[in-house]
């Protein structure tokens, strides 16, 4: 069954970011009209300037909803709640929302756009493989990899099935209203993921345990803002935890077919050369 709103245009937020682009990509191969909006696109969308939601919502019908730094920081939830809100009185029919498993945050921001009066789906997903050649390429090529995640399992998933469950949901109406819990196919813990990411590249990956200060220091030292970095090295060292120590059903589910596993996506990487020692920056 083909979305009623095939002939719309779909905004994309987020159209940088690692599910945004690959959303962004499917939507365009396939012969959509597509919006992609961040605050760089010349059309400028900041969660943090509300006065740019509505020029971009002008004409959509659909919306694939990412929130930038995380959906579990204070007020995410209630800004996704306001934007749905004005999404649904200018028209907007269908809402995609990327989520985040074991966030309270995250699930208040799910109950919001349940109730924002849109035909919605979604999607709630695990810890992305494609941190370690995003957000930790550096750490990679250098062979050690540090995280607040102590010895706990995550069920890892990939970008790439993400983007397929989004553009589903974005164009097949039997996705409406269905929460899709993403994972891959199976627990590992970091250091068995640097060990793979080893395997993968033929040489050594160490996974060192860090505190949430150390984490925060580092991601502050590449950039981030202090207070981002600081709630973020918190959150992520709350929510590897244990609590998402289980998989999901959520690509079977909407796309038929099983998850990429994470050996799949290091030998992948690792072909194209992300993790070459000689990619690092002198």
């Amino acid at each position: 069954m083909q979305n009623t709103n095939f002939n719309g245009t779909t905004l994309v937020i987020g159209a940088s970011g690692k599910t945004g682009r690959r959303v962004t990509d499917r939507l365009i191969a396939e012969g959509r009209r597509v919006r992609p909006v961040s605050r760089s696109t010349e059309l400028r969308f900041d969660w943090q300037d509300d006065s740019t939601w509505a020029p971009a919502l002008d004409g959509v019908a659909a919306a694939y909803i990412t929130y930038f730094p995380d959906l579990a920081l204070p007020g995410a939830a209630e800004t996704v709640d306001a934007f749905a809100r004005l999404a649904v009185a200018r028209g907007v029919r269908r809402l995609v929302l990327l989520s985040g498993r074991g966030e309270e945050g995250a699930q208040r921001a799910e109950r919001y756009l349940q109730n924002s009066g849109a035909d919605w789906t979604i999607v709630r997903c695990a810890f992305f493989n494609q941190n370690f050649d995003e957000n930790f390429v550096d750490s990679v090529r250098h062979g050690v990899v540090g995280m607040p995640a102590g010895d706990t399992a995550e069920p890892f998933v990939d970008a790439d099935d993400i983007a397929d469950v989004v553009v589903a949901a974005l164009t097949d109406d039997r996705h409406i209203g269905e929460l899709y819990e993403l994972t891959g196919p199976r627990l590992l813990t970091i250091a068995e993921a640097a060990h793979e990411l080893g395997v993968a590249i033929g040489r050594e990956v160490r996974y060192i345990p860090l505190t949430a200060e150390e984490f925060g220091a580092e991601l502050g030292a590449h950039g981030m803002p202090e207070a981002d970095a600081t709630h973020l090295a918190e959150l992520l060292s709350e929510v590897l935890d244990g609590r998402s120590s289980h998989l999901g059903d959520g690509v079977q589910r909407a796309l038929g077919r099983p998850a990429r596993d994470f050996a799949d996506y290091a030998r992948d990487t690792a072909a194209t050369g992300a993790w070459n020692p000689e990619a690092v920056a002198a």
